[in-house]
């Protein structure tokens, strides 16, 4: 089983930036879509934004259009979320995971998960 590692969350004001990365362990995410998604306190898991790994074909959920970016390294088998413009809502714990089942927005339909990490935006 494919083991996902998030890294790259942090402290960080309004307006700044950060960039998340999502390596894995296997070889084996060319015919796969990867997602990142968000879950702040209290509140249910959001998707955040999707990458079609062969493609590269992107999706945005709105409230991350034009701030944040998908991409993918084929060499270093890892998913970025270049995350620029940060508001205090954006505040959550990132997890990127593996699509496996037919919806692109719908966490039920991705496996499996990293750890998660924490994204922390001050006013």
């Amino acid at each position: 089983q494919v083991q996902l590692v998030e890294s790259g969350g942090g402290l960080v004001q309004a307006e700044g930036s950060l960039r998340l990365s999502c390596s894995a362990s296997e070889r084996t995410l060319s015919s796969y879509t990867m997602g990142w998604f968000r879950q702040a306190p209290g509140m249910e898991r959001e998707f955040v934004a999707r990458i079609v790994w062969s493609s590269g074909s992107t999706y945005y959920a709105d409230s991350a259009k034009g701030r944040f970016t998908i991409s993918r390294d084929n060499a270093k088998n890892t998913v970025y979320l270049q995350m620029n413009r940060l508001k205090p809502e954006d505040t959550a714990v990132y997890y990127c995971a593996r699509r496996t089942g037919l919806a692109y927005s719908n966490p039920r339909d991705y496996d499996p998960w990293g750890q998660g990490t924490q994204v922390t935006v001050s006013s």
